[in-house]
């Protein structure tokens, strides 16, 4: 917090004064940065903040505003570290290399994939990323139903990214419930739940195997998404076929 003079009834020495850097708006979004690396986007108070930055609350408001502000630019950043593939790429080649970047900036920020899935970056933050993916479904020949295909696709690594979050930070009964799912792999009258309790019995008793559960469940579920949208693609294209065959030339 600011320095003060050894003088208890003096004004509390200047930044410069005392040799502290200068709190500006970059520099309290960096700590909140660090901060959410840390312990999660939802796991620190603005006065916490604060002291990262040695500064009173108020200083904090003054520059970027309350925890809100903070968040939208915390998050701001966070899809600032989005890395874009290149844009001559066909769509699919373009999501299949831009989608698993998502989950790695995001894992990196605890608490920013469920926030985005709800509200979004800021509309300046997003204008880059979803113009090159919207631009791609567009060009593939999506029509009007490019901007849908691209929040499914990036709503879906969102959510998967916040279970993975949730899910990591209440591992103990993660594990439990694990145990309990492995039990029924003998279950030769529920082979629904037999075939389930036999996957999870491998990752329980590998570590390794289960470590990499979720980058799986992840790539499992976007590549999924991308078949659909492909075959819906073709779908529009049949149907544009259809519609210049009964109008004729």
């Amino acid at each position: 917090m600011p320095t003060f003079s050894e003088d208890a009834g003096s004004r509390p020495r200047s930044r410069a004064a005392s040799g502290r850097p200068a709190v500006t708006k970059d520099r309290i979004v960096d700590a909140a940065l660090e901060l959410s690396a840390e312990s999660g986007l939802e796991n620190w108070t603005l006065r916490q903040l604060a002291a990262a930055v040695d500064a009173y609350p108020a200083v904090v408001y003054h520059h970027v505003g309350d925890r809100d502000a903070v968040v939208v630019a915390v998050l701001d950043r966070v899809v600032g570290r989005l890395t874009l593939p290149d844009v001559t790429l066909p769509w699919r080649a373009w999501f299949g290399e831009f989608l698993p970047t998502v989950r790695t900036v995001l894992r990196g920020y605890p608490g920013s994939a469920r926030r985005l899935a709800l509200f979004g970056p800021s509309v300046v933050a997003a204008v880059p990323t979803m113009d090159a993916g919207i631009g791609r479904l567009l060009a593939a020949g999506f029509g009007g139903e490019a901007p849908f295909a691209y929040n499914l696709l990036l709503a879906t690594a969102c959510q998967f990214v916040a279970m993975e979050d949730d899910r990591e930070s209440a591992m103990a009964l993660q594990l439990e419930r694990s145990e309990g799912y492995a039990a029924y792999r003998d279950r030769e009258d529920l082979p629904g739940m037999a075939a389930l309790g036999e996957s999870i019995a491998a990752l329980v008793v590998d570590p390794d195997l289960a470590a990499g559960y979720y980058e799986r469940l992840y790539a499992y579920a976007v590549e999924r998404c991308l078949d659909g949208l492909e075959h819906r693609l073709a779908q529009l294209g049949e149907a544009g076929t259809r519609l210049r065959s009964s109008t004729g030339p």
